[in-house]
């Protein structure tokens, strides 16, 4: 049998070219690979928003469509909504039994985002990262792709495994987390991350004229006044971003070096940039409105997963409630 994978998203807003060198990359090359599973979390989502079900369900479908424009086939990789999987929540509330207080709130991934976001945050929030295990150990994943930020979140799943399996038996895998070749992408404004539910990404469904303008009032080194100025790369939004999507190594290499000589314009690296990227996005954009075009196609695919995705939790919970005995007082059909 093939090893899994579980990943997914949080569907609160449309995913960016931040999530495809982070995770979406990973999940293209390796669903030939493993028997991989992608959630819509779409209850993760309601922590942030719980009045707001259908800005959530919007960006569900819109999420979906990223996944499939990207590259996911669904006739390899099984996309499903979290929702649709209630036996998740019975595994959710018993690891919630296990996990200390001091423990959730010392996660980094809570307490960053918490910061990031200036939020008041739910219960459900702060403990999010249970749930997400349960996800997680709901597939007995082997591999978790993820950007960066969420890796504190696949050791507190590591951790509940590990603890479950030493209480019960051997029940869960220990899943391994995995990483995109760019751990974190910086926004479009130059600040530390790039944020779906923010204003400083670049998303994988934006049409030419928005990427356009997108780049063009992209930061770069505030420092540099005039064309003849020598100019910073590192950590300049417009060459990270060149690295990580321009295919034309020897180009980049070229305007890296006249930037920091000062013999190359902001405009022309901006304008080679959107050139890269434009050309990255189109097959991308193509791909996203056949499946538009085609809804009840699009359904399919996320009904059938569903069913299918139950079915896989449903042998976990089965071998789980055998291991801690739920309901062993009586039979429930």
């Amino acid at each position: 049998m093939k090893k899994r994978i579980l990943t997914g998203d949080t569907p609160t807003g449309r995913l960016h070219i931040g999530h495809f060198v982070g995770s979406l990359e990973n999940r293209i090359k390796l669903q030939h690979e493993y028997d991989t599973f992608i959630i819509l979390a779409n209850v993760h989502a309601y922590a942030n928003y719980f009045d707001k079900s259908e800005l959530i369900n919007d960006n569900v479908y819109n999420v979906f469509l990223d996944n499939l424009a990207v590259g996911i086939d669904p006739n390899i990789a099984t996309i499903f909504l979290e929702s649709g999987v209630p036996e998740l929540f019975e595994l959710y509330s018993f690891f919630l039994t296990m996990v200390k207080h001091s423990r959730v709130i010392r996660n980094p991934s809570v307490k960053d985002e918490i910061k990031y976001k200036k939020l008041d945050p739910s219960i459900a929030f702060v403990v999010y990262p249970i749930l997400q295990a349960a996800d997680i150990l709901g597939f007995n994943a082997d591999l978790v792709p993820v950007g960066e930020d969420q890796l504190p979140v696949v050791e507190q799943t590591r951790e509940i495994a590990r603890e479950f399996n030493k209480t019960y038996g051997e029940t869960f895998v220990i899943p391994e987390g995995k990483v995109g070749r760019v751990k974190r992408l910086v926004g479009t404004d130059g600040k530390m991350k790039m944020s779906k539910s923010g204003s400083n990404a670049i998303l994988l469904s934006d049409d030419e004229e928005i990427l356009r303008k997108k780049i063009k009032s992209l930061y770069t080194d505030p420092n540099r006044i005039h064309v003849t100025d020598p100019g910073k790369v590192e950590g300049n939004p417009a060459f990270i971003y060149h690295d990580a999507f321009n295919p034309n190594k020897e180009e980049v290499e070229d305007l890296k070096s006249r930037y920091l000589l000062g013999k190359v314009s902001d405009v022309e690296v901006k304008e080679k940039l959107f050139i890269a990227l434009n050309n990255f996005l189109t097959p991308i954009r193509e791909k996203r409105k056949y499946y538009e075009d085609h809804p009840q196609i699009a359904k399919e695919i996320l009904i059938e997963g569903t069913k299918k995705a139950r079915k896989v939790v449903i042998e976990t919970i089965e071998k789980f409630r055998e291991k801690t005995k739920l309901n062993s007082l009586i039979e429930i059909k």
